[in-house]
């Protein structure tokens, strides 16, 4: 899909917000949601989303709700650090297929990175779900602080 075009309700994204489809919710307000990527790149890899704009991409959201997507990340992305301890965060954001986005809905990636190890390929493996599950359940502990 290219930069331009019509936001899909359907989007698997939109389908977490309604509900419709389960998640390793990590956090969430009024206007974002963060959870674990299924599809994890490295131990933590996170999503963070706004729950109330139909944007595609980051050229779509107004500039108040991207604000609070980004105060999310930021929270999100301390608290990954903060309980993982790796030695660095990658944070990355996608605008079209070429650019490597595959879901039609603004989200953020907060990867924790640790040295010697590579990023693995998105989408390549899905994360085992008892891992996901305690790994959510130190997450929101540390979260709750």
């Amino acid at each position: 899909m290219s930069l331009h075009g019509d936001y899909d309700p359907q989007n698997i994204f939109a389908q977490i917000i309604r509900g419709e489809a389960p998640c390793y919710k990590l956090y969430e307000d009024d206007d974002v949601l963060a959870f674990l990527d299924l599809f994890p790149q490295a131990l933590g890899h996170t999503l963070v989303i706004p729950k109330r704009a139909a944007a595609r991409n980051i050229l779509e959201i107004d500039a108040q709700a991207l604000a609070k997507v980004m105060a999310a990340t930021q929270l999100l992305a301390r608290v990954l650090v903060d309980e993982l301890q790796p030695d660095g965060v990658q944070v990355a954001q996608f605008n079209g297929g070429p650019a490597g986005q595959t879901v039609f809905h603004l989200h953020m990636h907060v990867i924790p990175r640790f040295a010697g190890q590579g990023l693995g390929i998105h989408a390549a493996n899905k994360a085992d779900p008892a891992e996901l599950e305690a790994l959510q359940a130190r997450l929101v502990k540390r979260l709750a602080g």
